[in-house]
C-alpha cells in the first residue's frame, strides 16, 4: 500500500501557522551584517507577491521565470508563483544571454523576477521583448518594469492554495552536458514524495541549519535545501560570495550539507595549505591525538556540527573519502536526476561501502537493463520533457522506468556502482572500448588533478586530459610525481585501457568558459572540440607527462 505523502505548500502552511516566529531564512547582507527572515514573514512576503501575480490576470498556470543566485528572496519568489497557481521556471544565474532567450523562449515564460546576480549587462540582452522584469531585493543595478516593493504594496492572500499532486509545480532545465537544456517537467507530487521520503532517511529537524550555495535552480540543492527546508523545519542560511564563503559557512555551522566533489576537494587543499599533508596525515595517525586533531580541523572549516555531509553531481574519490573519515566525518555519496528530483540513491549513515553508491532510497525500483543501463521508477519520476515527446519517450520506458544513461551494477544488498555512461564510452584505433568515467575517478585521487577528461575516439590509446590545482610546485617535482601516478594508475586497467600520457592543459575549465556545467560537470564535447586538432600529436609524443605550450 503507498505510504501517504504531503505536498509542498501543504507543509509551508502548516509550519507558517505554527511558529510564525521561528527563523527560517539568514541572508548576508554588504558590510557583514545579515537579514533574518522568520517563517511568517517569509509567508507574509509570498501571500503579498502572489496577490500581485494574480492581479496580472495570467492563465492559470503560467510559466514564470526566477534569475537569480541562491538567496532569501530565490525561495520566496518561488512560494509566491505556486501561491499564485503558475510554474516556476529557474534559471541558472550565470548563463549567457543566449541561453536566457532559448530558456524563456522555450519556456513561454510570462515574466521573469530578476534577483542577485554578478553579471546582469551580459543576461540582460537575452530577455524576449514583451516579458516583463520584476526586480528583487539584492538585484543588480538596472532598469525593471517592477520590484519587489511593488509586489508588497499588495494586500496578502488569505487563503492557503494547495494545488493537486498531478499539478505541474516547475520545469527544471537541465545544465547539459551535451547539446540544449531540456526542460524536465515536475509535479508537486513528485517534489512531496521525494521530499518526505527523502527527510525521512535523516532524523532532520527543526534544529538543524543548512547552508545554501550551490545553484537552487538545479533539482538537488533545490531539494536538498528548499524543500528539505520547509518539510523539517531547518533554518537555511545564505553564503554571499566566494570570498565571504568560510566565513558564511562558520556562521551557519551546518548540521547537514550537501555538495559535489569539487567543493570537498577544495575544503581539502586548504587544509593542506595551512598544513602540510604529511604532518597532517602523521598527526591524524597518533591514538587519542588524531581524534582531537581531526575535530580541530573540521571546526576551522566550520564542519564541527555536521551530522549529514552529502556528495553527488559525480563519484567521489575514494582517497577523498577515506580522508575525512581519519577526521571523523563520513561523507556520503547520492545519486540521482533532475529527471526523478534527484531521489534514486543514498549510503546510508553507518553503512558506507567505498566505490559503492548506497541502496536505493525508500519507494525506488531498479532494473539494470541488458546493456548494463540503470533504470529507475518512483513517484518522484518526471511527467517529461517540455514540448518535446520524442525525447521524452526515449528516456521514459513505457511501463514507467527512467533510463539514467548510466551504466551500472548491484551487489546482493542492492547497493549501485555506476561504471559509466553509455554514450561517454569511446573505441580506440585498435577497435576496443573504453569507458572514461572509471578512469578519471581513479586520477582525480591525485591532490594536484582538479579536473580530469580521458579522450581516445580514433587513437591508438586513451590520453587524459587534466587541469592541475593551483598550489606551488616545482614543475619537475610535479611532472615525476604525476608521472609515477600514471603508472600506479594504469597498472590497475586492462591494457587496452591504460592511457599512453597525461596532457597538462593550460586552460582553466569553468562554468564562465563553457567547459564546466553549472553543477561542475565537464562538458566532454567542448572539451574534445577544443583539444581534438592537437590530439594525435600529443599521442606521438614519447613523454608520458605533456605540458600544453
Amino acid at each position: 500500500m503507498p505510504v501517504a505523502f504531503r505536498l509542498p505548500l501543504q507543509v509551508f502552511f502548516e509550519r507558517e501557522a505554527r511558529h510564525p516566529r521561528k527563523v527560517f531564512l539568514v541572508q548576508p547582507i554588504d558590510g557583514g551584517e545579515v537579514q533574518t527572515l522568520t517563517w511568517g514573514d517569509v509567508g507574509h512576503q509570498a501571500r503579498c507577491a502572489a496577490h500581485w501575480l494574480r492581479a496580472r490576470d495570467l492563465r492559470q498556470g503560467s510559466h514564470i521565470a526566477l534569475i537569480s543566485k541562491n538567496c532569501a528572496h530565490w525561495i520566496i519568489a518561488d512560494l509566491a508563483i505556486w501561491m499564485a497557481g503558475h510554474v516556476s521556471v529557474p534559471l541558472y544565474p550565470n548563463l549567457t544571454a543566449d541561453s536566457v532567450a532559448h530558456v524563456l523562449t522555450h519556456s513561454e515564460a510570462a515574466l521573469a523576477l530578476i534577483g542577485k546576480l554578478d553579471d546582469w549587462p551580459a543576461m540582460a540582452p537575452g530577455v524576449p521583448a514583451g516579458v516583463p522584469t520584476i526586480s528583487l531585493p539584492l538585484c543588480p543595478a538596472g532598469t525593471f518594469d517592477f520590484s519587489w516593493a511593488d509586489l508588497q504594496a499588495c494586500s496578502p492572500i488569505q487563503d492557503h492554495p494547495e494545488p493537486l499532486g498531478s499539478t505541474l509545480a516547475t520545469i527544471v532545465y537541465t545544465s547539459g552536458t551535451t547539446g540544449l537544456p531540456k526542460g524536465v517537467m515536475q509535479t508537486f507530487g513528485a517534489l512531496g514524495f521525494a521530499a518526505t521520503r527523502g527527510t525521512e532517511l535523516f532524523g532532520l529537524g527543526e534544529g538543524d541549519r543548512l547552508l545554501s550555495y550551490l545553484p537552487l535552480c538545479h533539482v538537488a540543492e533545490r531539494m536538498f535545501v528548499e524543500m528539505a527546508a520547509i518539510y523539517t523545519g531547518q533554518t537555511v542560511f545564505f553564503a554571499q560570495n566566494l570570498d565571504t564563503f568560510l566565513q558564511d559557512l562558520r556562521r551557519a555551522r551546518p548540521t547537514a550539507l550537501f555538495g559535489v566533489p569539487r567543493i570537498w576537494t577544495r575544503f581539502q587543499l586548504g587544509v593542506y595549505a595551512k598544513i602540510p599533508e604529511k604532518r597532517l596525515d602523521t598527526l591524524l595517525r597518533l591514538p587519542f591525538i588524531g581524534k582531537r586533531v581531526g575535530h580541530k580541523v573540521l571546526a576551522g572549516l566550520g564542519l564541527d556540527a555536521l551530522r549529514i555531509a552529502l556528495s553527488g553531481a559525480a563519484p567521489v574519490p575514494e582517497a577523498l573519502l577515506g580522508w575525512y573519515q581519519r577526521l571523523g566525518l563520513d561523507v556520503l555519496e547520492v545519486y540521482g536526476m533532475s529527471e526523478n528530483c534527484g531521489y534514486s540513491h543514498v549510503c546510508r549513515p553507518g553503512a558506507q561501502m567505498l566505490g559503492w553508491i548506497g541502496l536505493p532510497c525508500p519507494g525506488v525500483e531498479v532494473r539494470i537493463d541488458p546493456s548494463g543501463e540503470v533504470q529507475v521508477r518512483s513517484g518522484a519520476t518526471m511527467l517529461g520533457y517540455f514540448k518535446d515527446p520524442q525525447k521524452t519517450a526515449e528516456t521514459l520506458t513505457e511501463d514507467g522506468f527512467l533510463r539514467t544513461g548510466d551504466k551500472g551494477e548491484q551487489d546482493a544488498d542492492g547497493r549501485l556502482r555506476l561504471t559509466g555512461r553509455l554514450k561517454e564510452i569511446f573505441k580506440t584505433s585498435k577497435g576496443k572500448y573504453v569507458a572514461p568515467a572509471p578512469i578519471e575517478n581513479r586520477l582525480a585521487e591525485h591532490a594536484r588533478i582538479e579536473q580530469v577528461c580521458v579522450v581516445g575516439e580514433g587513437l591508438g590509446a586513451p590520453i587524459g586530459l587534466c587541469v592541475l590545482s593551483a598550489q606551488g610546485q616545482a614543475r619537475q617535482t610535479l611532472e615525476t610525481h604525476l608521472d609515477h601516478w600514471l603508472a600506479q594508475v594504469n597498472a590497475g586497467l586492462d591494457k587496452h585501457e591504460r592511457l599512453r600520457q597525461l596532457v597538462v592543459v593550460k586552460d582553466n575549465w569553468a562554468v564562465e568558459n563553457g567547459f564546466l556545467t553549472p553543477t561542475l560537470k565537464i562538458k566532454r564535447n567542448v572539451i574534445e572540440s577544443t583539444y581534438g586538432p592537437h590530439l594525435h600529436t600529443w599521442s606521438e609524443r614519447a613523454e608520458t607527462v605533456l605540458w600544453q605550450d
